[in-house]
Order: C-alpha cells, then structure tokens, then sequence
C-alpha cells in the first residue's frame, strides 16, 4: 500500500488556504474551523510518513502522540485549534446566537497562525 502522507499533506496546505480565504471574506467561524482542520491533516500525515495510524480529531493528542519531540508551545497551541472543531459549525455549542456572531478577525488570525505553525513543524519533518 503506498504512503499517502504527500497527499494528506498537500491538502492541508490547501486547506490552511481556504482559512485564509475565509478570512478575508469576513468568515472567520470557517477559517477557524478550516485552520482546526489544515493542522489536523498536516500532523496525520507525519503519522502516516512514520508508518503509523492516527485517529481523532484533537489536534493536541495527536501531536502528542508522535514518536519525536514536539515543543510544548507547539501543544498549547493545538490546544487553541481544538476549540474550533466544533463550535464554529454548531449553535448549540454556544449559550446563544449564530456560530458566526462569535468569531472575528482575532480569532482567525490566531487560529490561521497557530495552524501554521503546525504546518511548517510537520513540513521540516517530512522533507
């Protein structure tokens, strides 16, 4: 079976793209849930380059989980990405109001940078 890390990868790359995309446009609930998932992608694939499975969506454990050293700065700020899997998409995550009525162009950039930072760990781990 061939490794699909390269493509778990490229798509992260696109994905962290779109975040960015949504943020310009002014929606920021889909660039931070879109960041969640660009790190979320990006860190599958260094699993799947190390010969390993990983489950779940909590950016953090699977950081955590790897077989090398990850900065515990770098965990904190999966931490940060974890809280945008869910409740951007869902109005009920929230006491009340719209997802979006709860997301600005602060959260975005941070989740846009954090997720980044992720990216590029993983992309100096691939190469």
């Amino acid at each position: 079976m061939p490794n699909r890390a390269q493509d778990w990868f490229k798509q992260a790359e696109r994905d962290l793209l779109q975040a960015e995309d949504s943020r310009r446009g002014g929606w920021h609930e889909w660039a931070c849930f879109i960041a969640q998932q660009a790190a979320e992608k990006a860190v599958k694939a260094l699993h799947l380059r190390l010969g390993q499975e990983a489950w779940g969506h909590v950016v953090a454990r699977l950081l955590q989980e790897l077989p090398l050293s990850v900065p515990d700065s770098l965990i904190e700020k999966a931490r940060v990405l974890d809280t945008f899997y869910i409740p951007p998409r869902y109005p009920n995550s929230h006491p009340a109001g719209a997802p979006f009525e709860h997301y600005g162009p602060l959260q975005s950039e941070e989740a846009i940078r954090y997720a980044r930072e992720i990216l590029e760990f993983v992309r100096a781990r691939l190469a």
